[in-house]
């Protein structure tokens, strides 16, 4: 039988952690792996251009997405400007009227607004005719961005995480390419604090908003993104910032992680760009104003509550166009509210572990695609080739290809497992052929590309389960993306002391032993499945689980439980 001790070890180990010096690291309450933001390629060079137009008096304009990662990035973007006491105001473009991205009629707006320089955040790495229009009408541009580039980029001063070798002129790539946009923006202003010698408390007043962001926007929390989590959340969880705790408090949230916040606070953040505005969310967390925090915490559940209405009907209305039969899932949804599409594409992919694109008409004879990925497939990726292959055949069509913004998408973006795009209706065809064309190629060289083993990080006996074990498996957290929850098979154990609960008697409670002298219990709980696993739960026959433990805190007392994702009859040697 193995100790806490070593169970957390084997666990990391599997998972790359291995030496003293690194196992130390990732269990530190107060974890120090975090880089010189002057690594990143342009930050020196932004700085500088920043700090000289403020000095100039021009006004500044952050640039935002209109999703979690692009509010929490301009309120990170927010706390350097306000303490450089210099005129600045936000731009979040309509996710329904201009799209995601920079746009030239927000540019001009942006104008007219009397801005002198411009710095996006999650976004803006790509757009390189729209960086050009807004320097022609006398803009400066800095780009901080955390999406791929490729063979095009922006002709300014562009931050990017994943800028490819040959757009480095030398440079070294930053050693975490994996930034999230809010992440991104939070180098930036680390470095602004050190060139302008602004107070070390603007970054603590940053990172609560990183760690929303980051979690938000589904990237690895490894590395640098673990640190900025750890700590973002542990002042999230101080009250430093009175509007993300009312969220909080409002939707029965009371201490904030990475788990809620990727499924309470997340959701309702993107719901206001989703069914109305995002600016309503960046509103809600620049102000400390008791009064408008609660008016604004209102928005965001309404929003909300909206989304899932919406979302359930689209759903369903989705399904019923599905065979099951389809390698990579393209649906047309006429009357489907945008706002909601990708969410639906998500709920769809994680049913049918397929590939999903949901297109809607975005008027002029042009769709709008939103798509989200199984793990093995590298969305971006076959839509890219597609795009390529389209923009190679143009003689063949007759098109004027020269310009790589002519392929079978007007504007394309995003990363390995969700991406967006605007194309003609007339292209719909070529995309359902092209994405056929990819999977067959995928599928020719690995066979079980939609095979989903289930993986365990480790076995457990049930006389190793303790609270202590517990305890200690949250020194693992934040759990996300790049470091998932533990699981762990339970082998060969008995059911006693099953109870059925819940409506319809759909969940079940019950404890699993090993028969030893003395023998072991672990209190276990089987969610939503009961009945369709009944003929196992009670077959008085040695069973095998895989699961996750459960570390609770009740009224002082402490407890662990199994919680039950798949179990069957032990087969018999």
């Amino acid at each position: 039988m193995r100790n806490t001790e070593q169970i957390i070890s084997e666990i990391l180990n599997k998972r790359g952690i291995c030496t003293e010096e690194e196992l130390a690291e990732f269990l530190s309450v107060k974890p120090t792996k975090t880089y010189d933001p002057f690594l990143l390629d342009g930050v020196q060079e932004g700085v500088d251009l920043l700090l000289s137009e403020i000095e100039k008096g021009s006004r500044v304009c952050v640039y935002g997405d209109y999703d979690a990662d692009g509010v929490t990035a301009v309120c990170v973007m927010s706390c350097a400007l306000n303490a450089l006491d210099c005129d600045w105001f936000y731009y979040i473009p309509s996710r329904f009227e201009e799209g995601y991205g920079l746009n030239v009629s927000a540019l001009e707006k942006i104008k007219a607004e009397g801005a002198g320089i411009v710095i996006t955040v999650d976004c803006g790495c790509v757009s390189k005719d729209e960086v050009a229009f807004a320097q022609s009408i006398g803009l400066k541009m800095i780009v901080t961005d955390h999406h791929n580039i490729e063979d095009v980029m922006a002709d300014c001063i562009v931050i990017d995480p994943k800028k490819p070798e040959h757009f480095l002129a030398g440079a070294e790539p930053y050693p975490c390419p994996d930034l999230a946009g809010c992440g991104v923006a939070f180098k930036f202003i680390q470095a602004l604090q050190r060139t302008a010698g602004l107070p070390k408390s603007i970054l603590n007043d940053a990172l609560d908003m990183v760690a929303v962001g980051t979690v938000g926007d589904i990237v690895p929390l490894r590395d640098e993104n673990r640190t900025l989590v750890k700590y973002g959340t542990a002042i999230a969880n101080s009250g430093r910032r009175p509007a993300l705790r009312k969220l909080a408090e409002s939707i029965s949230i009371a201490e904030i992680n990475s788990e809620n916040i990727a499924f309470g606070i997340v959701p309702h953040i993107n719901a206001c760009g989703r069914m109305d505005s995002a600016r309503e969310a960046v509103k809600l967390f620049l102000t400390d104003d008791a009064g408008l925090i609660d008016e604004q915490v209102g928005k965001l559940v309404h929003f909300n509550s909206d989304r899932k209405k919406i979302q359930d009907k689209a759903y369903e209305s989705c399904l019923s166009q599905i065979s099951g039969d389809e390698n990579f899932i393209v649906l047309v949804a006429k009357d489907m509210h945008e706002g909601i599409a990708g969410i639906v594409a998500g709920k769809l992919k994680d049913r049918f572990n397929r590939s999903v694109i949901i297109v809607t008409p975005s008027g002029d004879g042009f769709l709008k695609g939103t798509g989200r990925s199984i793990p093995k497939i590298d969305i971006y990726g076959v839509l890219s080739r597609i795009n390529a292959s389209w923009i190679g055949a143009g003689d063949e069509r007759g098109d004027e290809c020269g310009d790589e913004r002519r392929g079978l998408f007007e504007r394309f973006g995003g990363h390995r497992s969700a991406c967006g795009f605007l194309m003609k209706e007339e292209n719909l065809e070529a995309l359902r052929e092209g994405v056929e064309a990819q999977l067959a190629e995928l599928l020719a060289a690995d066979p079980e590309l939609f095979e989903v083993p289930i993986e365990t990080d480790t076995y457990l006996e049930p006389a190793e389960v303790s609270v202590e074990l517990g305890r200690q498996l949250k020194k693992i957290a934040p759990f996300g993306e790049g470091n998932p929850s533990p699981k762990f098979a339970m082998n060969n154990v008995q059911i006693r002391g099953l109870d059925y609960m819940g409506e319809d008697r759909i969940h079940a409670r019950f404890s699993a032993t090993d028969g030893g002298v003395p023998a072991a219990y672990v209190s276990c709980v089987l969610f939503r499945q009961a009945q369709e696993l009944r003929h196992i739960l009670e077959s008085d026959r040695p069973v095998s689980m895989i699961g996750s433990l459960s570390h609770q805190v009740w009224r002082g007392q402490e407890k662990v439980q199994f919680i039950v994702e798949n179990i069957e009859i032990e087969e018999e040697k």
